[in-house]
């Protein structure tokens, strides 16, 4: 079958981008292997591309987990891509009885391959799991024609109310519900520091979700536009400021919260970007007794600014990691399935620029196109 790559041979800081390779199908063999009785071979439609492939991609993410894992299983390559949609096409001889998934089934999944069996798994906090592998990452993922999950991970999918490019995205969407749903957000003053696809269905979410007024800040006017076209109310442009230190916060954006709330600060920030100056600034624009949301995530040491008002003001922070599982997925159905709130519509039309030129058939990869399509466009698919 056709799968994109990392391969080891090339090196990673040798190498750059995903390599297009006739690979091994996937096979269930309860003989050999006990755990295919639980297994699923799925045959993907779609498959999106998030900010973390584009880290594999330029080798700027999870070296150590890439490199580890394929040491551990003593494999040569490992297939990418953990967001996408699909249908079953064989399932093991438990799977139908245990989890009610059947060949034919339109689906998604999980992409944290959860153990079911750790401290934080048997207590409901499956997506801390303690033995987690992802997909893309330490297991095999999703660009590609087939790819094989535990079933226990593997989220139905009906395809009567969610279209299969929309579909795709119920992962990553899954994040930004995740994110939403740590504080009630009904009647609340919020603001994105980032506008990322994350981030931008972050701001779906909050709207879904009841969020009175959404203030967005981000550098791209492209995603600022879309931003606005989603229904975000204020977009403040993130521009070049003169900085002693790079974590610090931005005062023109500070300061144009507080006026647009009219002195007090917005209820709850959301950082979506994982820079420590985004950090600073959503710690600094909200409000006394408001929460901050930590989704953007980079590796190493942050500086808080002022740590002392961020006492004195008694905020709360929030760590957001994946998604619960599957908690958060019956959230993302019921928003994606209700036509009257517009999520889907404009995930389709608006994120996704209905399909024109976000879209790439997996015939037509090349290096090249793949990477221009990432330069342009905040989401794009692989269609299998």
């Amino acid at each position: 079958m056709i799968a994109l790559i990392f391969n080891k041979k090339n090196g990673w800081e040798t190498s750059k981008g995903f390599e297009m390779k006739e690979v091994s199908a996937p096979a269930l063999n309860e003989k050999e292997n006990k755990t295919d009785a639980h297994a699923v071979i799925i045959k993907v439609h779609y498959a999106g591309v998030c900010g973390s492939d584009r880290g594999i991609w330029l080798r700027h993410a999870f070296r150590d987990q890439i490199l580890g894992s394929l040491e551990m299983e003593q494999k040569e390559h490992r297939i990418v891509g953990h967001e996408f949609f699909g249908e079953v096409v064989q399932v093991g001889s438990r799977v139908e009885a245990e989890y009610h998934i059947r060949k034919g089934d339109f689906v998604s999944c999980e992409s944290h391959v959860i153990c079911n069996q750790c401290f934080q798994c048997v207590r409901g906090e499956k997506h801390v799991c303690t033995n987690e592998k992802i997909l893309g990452i330490s297991h095999d993922g999703a660009f590609a024609e087939l790819v094989k999950v535990p079933a226990h991970i593997v989220w139905k999918t009906n395809t009567s109310k969610i279209r299969p490019e929309v579909a795709a995205m119920q992962e990553p969407f899954g994040n930004a519900v995740h994110a939403a749903r740590k504080v009630d957000l009904r009647g609340k003053t919020v603001a994105l520091c980032g506008l990322g696809p994350i981030g931008l269905f972050a701001a779906l979410v909050a709207k879904g979700l009841g969020a009175s007024t959404i203030i967005g800040i981000e550098p791209n006017e492209k995603a600022a536009s879309m931003a606005r076209e989603l229904g975000v109310d204020y977009v403040i442009p993130l521009k070049p400021q003169e900085k002693t230190h790079p974590f610090e916060h931005d005062q023109n954006i500070v300061k144009e919260i507080f006026e647009i709330t009219g002195g007090i600060g917005v209820d709850v920030s959301f950082e979506m970007a994982g820079f420590n100056s985004s950090v600073n600034n959503a710690i600094l624009s909200t409000r006394r007794g408001g929460d901050v949301i930590l989704f953007g995530i980079k590796s190493g040491n942050f500086t808080i600014e002022h740590y002392d008002r961020l006492i004195v003001r008694g905020l709360t922070l929030h760590a957001v990691i994946g998604r619960r599982v599957f908690e958060t997925w019956e959230t993302t159905r019921s928003l994606l399935e209700d036509t009257r709130n517009g999520i889907q519509e404009k995930m389709f039309n608006v994120i996704l620029q209905r399909g024109e030129g976000t879209i790439l058939p997996i015939k037509d990869y090349t290096v090249e196109r793949f990477e221009q399509m990432m330069l342009h466009h905040p989401k794009i698919l692989i269609q299998f």
